[in-house]
């Protein structure tokens, strides 16, 4: 999420696609209604007639899948009618950046596929740089090769019609969508798994980002775009580097292509290799200098064309490349699309470990209805885990609000807390190879491990200097409080950058409580718990102001430029690389930040922002989609009906 729960209140629309909110995420509809008491339109757009559509102002009914010829249609709508934020996008976007000359889309591919690799030549997806190296910007929104051009003459083929061929929603629905949505702002769109679990998801996620650009939708109170996360710590799980192709923080994990950290930082830029180092530095210790690459070596590489997913999981161990499977708070049994592949997967195991709170369908897999359980030699271990009420830990919430939760009683019997199963795992696995010369073994042999506590772990994530650091006043064994205080010299760690400052000055923030103190009025009650990163509670807040760094007219003001303090100033932590870099600089105009260019991406460009201290290497590199700069309507692979936009290419064209 951008925003957070609370936030929700301040909404005049709210856009909720591929999510049953109501029912699944009963709190975050408490602050729905609450917008809705305010006057907030709300719109349901979903395939099912559900207790949210029962609730909102408008429903419409799509069909599965068609999610990006929908909200494209929408776009070219609102840029047809000049219905966009023109300040917004001119100030904040890279609406007025110059794109390469020979960039085309014709047919349902942009220039650049290779039809035998299923895969893009990216090298049109460009800007047009200047000697420096910078994009070259259009001096107005009609320069033909000017983002802002290309995505009107992209989107210009979605008309309300063709947008009611494709989806089934009447074009006068679509229509009415689109006026309400750009003239009640600001505005927030909800989504979850029903938009993301489709072959189609990037497309529509991406199609959501930039219809929000437009609208000047993201930064302000009540606005944004927000994926509700389901289970109680999905959130705090993917933070923490449980997605396959992630490092704790969201960094992209190393792949065979980067065998050294100069090719890492090649790829991913100065900022990334930073946090990477100080990473390296909590898992290693002492053992992560400058001179062996801060143990870089010892993580093992991804194969840049190996499927890591959980379906390849199955299929590795089906294979009998795979010879055991730990499962820690997930049934497969329950939730995986093909099960007569799951469970034949299983049964090909050597040993399956299921960690839960009770015996589940995963766990008795070999006893099921119809199958001997003489016939599956898997041995299987049941690890009994306490549920949230046995243990101390923090829970990470859809806002990335860090919450500290007490245990409330004893474990039962002979369970354990999930941390401290997989430490006794962990220490025991070194004793078995503390005399080992296989180098493999090394990542486990010179691993930084002496936690006794959650809050140990929560220290360690949060991140110490490891020597004094001036620049930042700590000293050696201070725990750091904020991500400016990161070096990229080894003399700081953090294994998770985005949480430093969780444990800031020593204290453990994420206890905090206090639910009176509110300045502003908004919501953001910035002294109960924690958010990450910072303690900030909207993302790219910068945004919510003018050039001139005035709170744009319309929204509730958050934060500002204080022109007698000379520093960004609000109700919330400043979201500028600097707080004393006003607007009349480089840095205080990056309300973007983290992206190369320091806008947000209405045209997903291939760009490397160049490191001003090492012009040979980049500061930042965005991502960039495999199947396009922009998203086009491409049908779901199981679908029957024919890509009436271009039928030759019917599905995603970057799936083999």
């Amino acid at each position: 999420m951008t925003n957070h729960w609370i936030d929700l209140q301040h909404c005049k629309t709210i856009l909720v696609e591929g999510s049953n909110v109501a029912e699944n995420h009963p709190m975050a509809f408490k602050w729905i209604r609450k917008a809705q008491e305010n006057g907030a339109k709300i719109i349901h757009v979903d395939p099912r007639f559900t207790r949210t559509s029962a609730a909102a102002d408008m429903y419409a009914r799509i069909r599965p899948g068609t999610d990006a010829a929908l909200l494209n249609t929408i776009i070219n709508y609102v840029l047809v009618h000049k219905l966009y934020d023109e300040d917004y996008i001119t100030t904040h976007t890279n609406a007025l950046f110059l794109g390469h000359a020979a960039f085309d889309f014709k047919d349902g591919l942009f220039s650049g596929f290779d039809a035998e690799k299923h895969k893009y030549g990216t090298e049109t997806w460009g800007y047009q740089l200047d000697a420096k190296g910078k994009p070259r910007v259009a001096a107005n929104l009609a320069d033909p090769h000017c983002v802002f051009t290309r995505l009107k003459t992209f989107v210009s083929r979605y008309t309300l019609e063709v947008g009611e061929r494709i989806t089934g929603i009447p074009a006068t629905q679509i229509q009415q969508i689109a006026e309400t949505m750009a003239k009640n702002r600001p505005g927030a769109i909800l989504y979850a798994l029903g938009m993301t679990q489709h072959t189609t998801g990037v497309q529509g996620i991406r199609a959501f980002t930039i219809l929000q650009l437009l609208l000047g939708n993201v930064g302000k109170p009540g606005s944004g775009v927000n994926a509700l996360r389901g289970e109680p710590n999905v959130q705090g799980a993917c933070d923490m580097g449980v997605l396959n192709n992630y490092m704790p923080g969201y960094l992209n994990y190393p792949a065979h292509a980067e065998p050294t950290l100069a090719e890492y930082t090649k790829r991913n830029g100065t900022a990334d290799s930073k946090f990477l180092v100080n990473t390296l530095k909590a898992f290693y210790g002492d053992a992560a200098t400058p001179e062996n690459d801060f143990a870089y070596a010892w993580l093992p590489k991804r194969s840049a064309a190996k499927d890591y997913g959980t379906m390849s999981i199955f299929e590795s161990a089906l294979a009998g490349t795979m010879k055991m499977l730990w499962i820690v708070g997930q049934n497969p049994a329950g939730t995986m699309p093909n099960l007569n592949l799951t469970f034949e997967a299983m049964a090909k195991l050597e040993t399956l470990v299921v960690q839960e709170i009770w015996e589940t369908e995963t766990a008795t897999f070999w006893r099921r209805p119809g199958v001997d359980p003489k016939s599956i030699s898997t041995e299987v271990i049941l690890l009994p885990a306490p549920f949230f009420m046995e243990k101390n830990g923090t829970i990470s919430n859809s806002g990335g609000l860090v919450q500290w939760r007490h245990a409330a009683v004893k474990p039962p019997g002979e369970a354990k807390p999930d941390g401290e199963i997989v430490d006794l795992v962990f220490r025991r696995v070194r004793d078995v190879i503390k005399d080992s010369a296989d180098p493999k073994d090394e990542i486990i042999k010179k691993a930084f491990w002496t936690y006794t506590t959650a809050e140990d772990v929560l220290r360690e994530i949060n991140g110490r200097a490891l020597h004094d650091v001036p620049g930042a006043n700590l000293k050696a064994g201070d725990l750091v409080k904020r991500v400016a205080d990161l070096q990229p010299d080894g003399s700081t760690s953090s294994g998770a950058w985005i949480y430093a400052g969780v444990f800031g000055g020593g204290v453990n923030l994420s206890k905090r409580r206090d639910s009176q103190t509110d300045p502003g009025g908004l919501g953001l009650y910035p002294n109960f718990a924690w958010t990450w990163p910072n303690n900030m509670r909207i993302l790219y807040n910068r945004a919510s102001c003018d050039r001139h760094g005035k709170p744009y007219p319309g929204s509730e003001p958050i934060i500002w430029w204080d022109e007698t303090a000379k520093r960004w100033a609000g109700y919330d932590v400043p979201d500028v690389p600097v707080l004393t870099d006003g607007p009349n600089t480089p840095n205080g105009q990056r309300a973007f930040h983290l992206s190369p260019e320091g806008v947000g991406r209405l045209f997903a460009v291939v760009y490397q922002d160049p490191d001003p201290k090492n012009p040979h290497v980049p500061r930042d590199v965005a991502y960039v989609p495999k199947d396009g700069p922009l998203p086009e309507m491409y049908e779901p692979v199981e679908s029957p009906v024919e890509n009436v936009l271009h039928p030759k290419v019917k599905h995603n064209h970057v799936l083999k």
